[in-house]
């Protein structure tokens, strides 16, 4: 440099994608496992992620790993995939999702995206705009806040109900909206509360988005996956009230999230979406977006319409028996409290009481020295908005389950003030 001066660079870190990231469920598991210590021989008990593909029990069905080698083997799937996706796939996942609506849906109303995390991308950015604001619930899936905040959507939250099942306060809901909100997202069945709601509560959920003029955007991605007294209800059943953009994707119920293929599903029988220009907008969005692999979504229609229920059948046994597992487990931890037995999804939410606990100020602090000393990674819930809760999951080997929360439980004796544990 001349005389010593000090180069300047005209370019640098975009801070707000830092910030956002900081919020993730990865980001939080990536710090966890960072302190779990090497030199303990035990295997670590991964309560915290929501892929269980890892264990034997959870294998995906032989049917769907068929298709993506006959999909290859076609040589039909090696091109470039249209915007919205091919359309065999859009077709099957339309008569797949009709099985279970009051209307039947055309190929027109399904978008291809990568995962259900980029249908979540897609619709934010769509919905963005200056001063806009969007209704969240907390606790909830943090993704949403992270790509909010990526877009610049104002996020309010509304809080779940434990007492009423996780049901959505809906005084609160109207309370929060305002001229600018432009839609609630609900996650049924329930991450990370694994709960399932009525189609009474639905339907009470439509006539208050029809009331404030917004869209509900219902995140369906653990569909089918309940175990309890109520059957999962698609919100989509309730679109002619008010219009449901639904999004979902084959991860979780065929247990294959690294196939990274979801969709965006317009639930919209009035046609509203098309004339406040949503659909175009979709469009736009996903012409400048990539695409999924070209090849998987050519496996679409035989995963879709060849599996066989034994499959779902089995990993829903699995899931209730854990649920059932750790729910009986946990009442055996007083620190600890689960106020509702989980009826769907992969995960439950329980409550941390740290008046019986020595030197440890909240559930962060909780999740590192129980990750450091016991080798068990639980999510905070502080991870998705629930400060002093922990979010455990429950899809995973029934003796992995019971080894992670006997730790737990030791855990808690060893740190229980005056052992009184």
């Amino acid at each position: 440099m001349e005389n010593g001066s000090k180069q300047i660079w005209g370019f640098r870190g975009n801070e707000e994608l830092k910030i956002a990231s900081e919020i993730t469920v990865r980001g939080f598991l990536n710090l966890l496992m960072f302190h779990v210590n090497k030199d303990d021989d035990r295997p670590t008990v991964p309560l915290g992620h929501g892929d269980p593909s890892a264990f034997p029990s959870f294998r995906t069905t032989g049917i769907a790993e068929d298709a993506i080698v006959d999909a290859l083997r076609t040589a039909n799937y090696n091109c470039y995939a249209p915007t919205v996706g091919v359309l065999p796939a859009r077709r099957s996942i339309a008569d797949y999702l009709s099985r279970d609506l009051p209307y039947k849906l055309s190929a027109d109303d399904v978008y291809l995206t990568i995962g259900c995390t980029q249908a979540i991308e897609v619709i934010l950015t769509v919905l963005a705009r200056p001063g806009a604001n969007i209704l969240l619930p907390r606790p909830g899936f943090p993704y949403y806040e992270a790509r909010a905040a990526c877009s610049r959507l104002e996020v309010r939250h509304f809080d779940l109900l434990p007492e009423k099942g996780w049901e959505v306060n809906l005084e609160a809901v109207e309370a929060l909206a305002d001229h600018n909100t432009v839609a609630m997202v609900i996650i049924n069945p329930g991450n990370p509360c694994g709960n399932v709601y009525s189609h009474q509560h639905l339907e009470k959920i439509a006539e208050t988005a029809r009331k404030l003029g917004i869209l509900v955007i219902a995140d369906e991605v653990y569909n089918h996956l309940t175990f309890g007294s109520k059957p999962f209800v698609p919100m989509g059943t309730l679109g002619s009230i008010a219009p449901v953009i639904t999004l979902g994707s084959i991860s979780k119920r065929w247990i294959v999230p690294g196939w990274r293929c979801g969709w965006l599903v317009t639930n919209d029988p009035n046609g509203i979406l098309r004339k406040t220009g949503i659909v175009d907008s979709i469009m736009g969005c996903l012409d400048v977006s990539s695409d999924p692999a070209t090849f998987i979504q050519g496996a679409i229609p035989q995963i879709l319409e060849n599996t066989e229920e034994d499959f779902f059948s089995k990993i829903i046994y699995i899931i209730r028996e854990a649920a059932n597992l750790c729910y009986e487990r946990i009442k055996e931890i007083p620190c600890i409290t689960c106020p509702y037995k989980p009826e769907g999804s992969m995960y439950t939410m329980v409550k941390l009481n740290l008046c019986l606990l020595e030197d440890i100020g909240d559930d962060v602090e909780f999740c590192l020295k129980l990750a450091k000393e016991e080798s068990v990674i639980v999510l905070p819930g502080m991870a998705v908005g629930m400060k002093n809760w922990l979010r455990i999951t429950i899809a995973i080997e029934l003796s992995t389950l019971e080894d992670g929360l006997a730790r737990i439980k030791a855990f808690c004796q060893r740190h229980a003030k005056n052992n009184k544990i």
